[in-house]
């Protein structure tokens, strides 16, 4: 359906779904607005990423010397044939690098934009991700939508994606973006095994397919406050930037900007701006894996899934409330070692506030979990 048109996958999903970012916070801004300097080669926003390297790490503009020695050694970062594993390392080394590229223990610190249709190029290759989020100034995640009840077009837009990652153009753009959504604003279908349909989160994979995960709501109290109700102004502005002022009114344009609609809700369980950090910091894990047939290693990247990010929460509320043993069950393959690598990342540095210095044992009954485990190398602070 053309763009213009006033059903489109644009106004049923990809507008409701800007706005709702608006209503967490985040800023929308046009790219046809020259104040934001995007850098073509890595779509960093350089002016709001400088603003926001000097204040987090509490030096002025004028003493910011050493920002363009930063970006160019970013630049050289993301270059890497690395699947981004040490731009991550970079990333999430804020509390004892030499300067922070995120607040995570602020997160009202850091600055949230988002925009659309933003494209990336290298030569003739290009892809505009639907919404790209920033922050400060750092396009580290993005959303991709298609219109409901269409699941060849699912399939289609799933292939799509996992080409572009394997693109060696698209190098800088996969190594910089740790978050992914992709959605066709329909609520999950738990009766087939290969689901077309659904709100789903992921992140960069390069040798192996993207693995697209379900996010259930568990604790919505946490974030219903964060959801502010929608400002008209911006409203107006979004529609207006988009060429679909013509839908404001309509009956299901008014319906998908509902903050229960399926991607409207997934928006808000992971970018409520400490659910984000959280997810940044902790939820990331790098896993080298070797090929049997030809002894390479393959670099693959995992993201946390609902039931672990849920779990490493409640350790830490139970040990709050002044508890010092507990037993987390998990079925098979509910990712028990993942888990145990999550936590053991998030209670460093719960006990760290706490001036405490902890030591983890991992114990196991076989020799391929010790394996499994030993996969996953640590890429915070000292890599």
């Amino acid at each position: 359906m053309a763009k213009d048109q006033p059903f489109s996958e644009d106004s049923r999903v990809k507008i409701p779904s800007i706005l709702h970012f608006t209503r967490l916070g985040y800023k929308y801004f046009s790219l046809k607005d020259e104040k934001y300097n995007i850098d073509p080669e890595t779509s960093i926003i350089v002016n709001e990423f400088r603003h926001q390297f000097c204040k987090i790490n509490k030096i002025t503009e004028k003493q910011s010397g050493d920002f363009d020695d930063v970006f160019s050694d970013l630049k050289q970062t993301l270059a890497n044939d690395d699947l981004g594993r040490e731009f991550y390392k970079k990333l999430i080394s804020a509390d004892s690098g030499d300067y922070k590229l995120v607040d995570f223990k602020n997160p009202d610190n850091n600055s949230y934009l988002v925009t659309t249709e933003l494209a990336n190029r290298n030569g003739e290759d290009e892809f505009r991700p639907d919404i790209t989020i920033f922050i400060n100034g750092l396009p580290l995640a993005f959303v991709e939508v298609k219109k409901p009840n269409n699941p060849e077009g699912i399939k289609a837009e799933r292939e799509r994606i996992n080409m572009r990652f394997e693109n060696e153009k698209f190098r800088k753009f996969i190594n910089i973006t740790q978050l992914l959504i992709f959605s066709n604003n329909m609520e999950y279908d738990d009766t087939t095994a290969d689901q077309l349909q659904g709100a789903f989160y992921a992140t960069t994979a390069k040798n192996s397919r993207v693995r697209f995960n379900n996010f259930r709501e568990e604790r919505k109290s946490e974030i219903i406050d964060e959801i502010k109700d929608l400002d008209e102004d911006i409203e107006d502005y979004v529609l207006k930037d988009t060429n679909l002022e013509v839908i404001k009114h309509s009956p299901e344009f008014i319906s998908n900007k509902d903050i229960d609609s399926p991607t409207n809700r997934i928006i808000s369980s992971l970018f409520e701006k400490k659910r984000l950090a959280m997810i940044l910091r902790y939820g990331i894990a790098y896993v080298d894996e070797i090929n049997e047939e030809t002894g390479e290693t393959v670099i693959q990247k995992h993201i946390m899934r609902y039931p672990q990010f849920f779990a490493t929460r409640a350790i830490a509320r139970y040990l709050d409330d002044g508890n010092n043993r507990g037993i987390i069950w998990h079925t098979q393959g509910s990712g028990k070692t993942a888990l145990g690598y999550y936590s053991v990342m998030h209670l460093t540095d719960y006990y760290a506030e706490k001036g405490v210095v902890p030591k983890f044992y991992f114990i196991v009954d076989r020799l391929d979990l010790a394996k499994q485990a030993r996969a996953r190398r640590k890429v915070h602070s000292n890599g």
